[in-house]
C-alpha cells in the first residue's frame, strides 16, 4: 500500500486544488534559440553551429517573425508571461540591440509584468563579459553563466575557451550587473576523485551564486565525446564513484542553504529558475528560432500541441521568409503522451507531481500510471505518496530513470 496513507491507492486519493499549496501553477514562458557558437564543445548535443559570419539582424528579424506567428498559432495574444529564456548555442554572442528588439516584440504580443524573469545564457570569455551591461540595459534580468569548472585542465578537457581566472572575473562582473545570476558546472569527469570534487564544490559554493546547475558528465549520441568513447579513447567515471559525487553534492549544497529543488539544480529560497519550472511542471511555452521546441495547451480546443522548428539555421530562415515560421513539426499530442511527460519531468522536482492535476488534463491515472508498481516502489522506499502528491525519495533519485520507466504504462 502507499506510503503515508495505508490502505488507499492513488485512485482513492483526490483533493481540491486549494487543499495542496505545495504544487504551484505551471506558468507560461517563451524560449528563444540562438544557435551560433564560437566553438562546439565535445559534450554538447544542443542545436549549435559555428559560423565565421552571421547576419545577426536577419536572424533577429526572422525570430521576431516566427514569434508573431507562434502567438497566432497558440492563441496566446495578451496572455500573462512568466519568463523569457534566451538559450543556444551562445545567445550572449547576439548583439544586445537584437535581444532588445526581440523583447520589445514579446512585450507587444503578451502581458509582461516587471516580475517577468528574463534569462540570457552566456559564456565567460572576456569579450562576452564586457558586453553584459548592454544586455542588462535591454531588459535581461537574470544571467546563466556556463562556467563548467574552476580548474584549467578540466576546462581544456571540456573544450571550453575560457580559463578559471576569466570565469571568476566574468562571474564577479555579472553579479555586479544582474540582480540574479546562475552558474553551470559539470562533475563526474573521467578520473575525477571524490575529494577533488569536494574541494572544487566548496569553492563553487563560496562564489555567492543564488542558483547552481550541477550536472554529471553524460555521453550524448552525436557528440565528440560519444565518438571517442565508442572508439575506446574515452572512459567515463565508474558509476559507483559518480553516485558518490552526486550524494556528496546533495549533502554539501543542502548544508549551505542551496537545496536541490530539482535533481541537478540548487537554489537559495526564491531563486529557483522560473522558466525551467515551467518545463518541469508541464506548463505552456512557445519556442522561436532554429531547433526551438514549444508545448502548450491550446485555449480553444484544450489540446496539447507540440511544435519543433527546423534545426538548420539557413533552412529555418528560408522557411520563415516564405511562411512566417520554420516549423518542421506542429501537431497535437495524445493526452497519454502529456501524462508521461508530466510524470518524467515532474518527478525530477523535490515537490513531485500531483496526480489529480495530471488527471484533469490527461484522464484517469489508471490509463497512464501503473498504480501497483507505484505501491511496490513506495514499499521499497524509492517513492513517497502523500496527500495525492507523488515524490521520489532520496534513494529513488539515485535510480530515477529506472523508477519512472517502471511506473509509466
Amino acid at each position: 500500500m502507499m506510503t503515508g496513507k495505508p490502505g488507499k491507492t492513488p485512485s482513492d486519493m483526490k483533493v481540491a486544488d486549494d487543499e495542496y499549496p505545495g504544487i504551484q501553477p505551471s506558468g507560461f514562458g517563451v524560449y528563444i534559440h540562438w544557435p551560433f557558437c564560437h566553438k562546439k564543445c565535445p559534450y554538447c548535443d544542443f542545436n549549435s553551429h559555428v559560423r565565421d559570419q552571421i547576419d545577426q539582424s536577419g536572424f533577429g528579424n526572422a525570430i521576431i517573425t516566427e514569434l508573431k506567428t507562434m502567438a497566432e498559432i497558440s492563441g496566446f495574444h495578451g496572455k500573462p508571461l512568466d519568463s523569457v529564456f534566451f538559450g543556444g548555442g551562445t545567445p550572449s554572442l547576439m548583439e544586445a540591440e537584437i535581444a532588445g528588439r526581440i523583447l520589445n516584440t514579446i512585450t507587444s504580443l503578451f502581458s509582461v509584468s516587471e516580475q517577468c524573469e528574463i534569462t540570457l545564457e552566456a559564456n565567460p570569455t572576456f569579450i562576452e563579459a564586457d558586453r553584459l551591461q548592454a544586455f542588462r540595459d535591454q531588459g535581461i534580468n537574470r544571467l546563466s553563466l556556463g562556467i563548467q569548472s574552476l580548474k584549467d585542465d578540466q576546462l581544456a578537457f571540456l573544450g571550453r575557451q575560457h580559463s578559471a581566472a576569466e570565469a571568476s572575473e566574468a562571474l564577479a562582473k555579472a553579479q555586479h550587473i544582474f540582480p540574479r545570476v546562475s552558474a553551470d558546472f559539470i562533475y563526474a569527469l573521467p578520473d575525477q576523485k571524490l575529494d577533488e570534487w569536494q574541494q572544487q564544490l566548496s569553492q563553487i559554493l563560496d562564489l555567492g551564486c543564488d542558483h547552481l546547475s550541477l550536472y554529471q558528465l553524460t555521453l550524448e549520441q552525436g557528440t565528440a565525446f560519444y565518438s571517442l568513447a565508442k572508439r575506446g579513447r574515452l572512459t567515463m567515471l565508474d558509476e559507483t564513484m559518480a553516485l558518490d559525487q552526486f550524494l556528496l553534492t546533495q549533502e554539501m549544497c543542502e548544508s549551505r542553504g542551496m537545496s536541490a529543488y530539482e535533481v541537478s539544480n540548487h537554489a537559495t529560497p526564491g531563486q529557483e529558475s522560473r522558466h525551467n519550472l515551467i518545463y518541469w511542471r508541464g506548463g505552456d511555452w512557445l519556442g522561436a528560432g532554429p531547433g526551438a521546441i514549444g508545448r502548450f495547451w491550446h485555449p480553444e480546443n484544450r489540446q496539447r500541441v507540440e511544435t519543433r522548428a527546423r534545426k538548420d539555421p539557413d533552412g529555418w530562415r528560408e522557411d520563415v521568409s516564405k511562411q512566417g515560421h520554420g516549423l518542421s513539426h506542429h501537431q497535437g499530442e495524445d493526452v497519454t503522451d502529456y501524462a508521461s511527460e508530466a510524470v518524467m519531468m515532474g518527478l525530477r522536482l523535490r515537490e513531485g507531481i500531483r496526480l489529480s492535476k495530471i488527471e484533469t488534463l490527461a484522464g484517469p491515472r489508471s490509463e497512464w500510471l501503473d498504480e501497483d508498481e507505484v505501491g511496490y516502489l513506495c514499499d521499497q522506499g524509492l517513492l513517497s505518496f502523500h496527500d495525492d502528491c507523488l515524490t521520489l525519495t532520496d534513494d529513488g533519485k539515485t535510480v530515477m530513470n529506472t523508477v519512472i520507466g517502471r511506473i509509466l504504462k
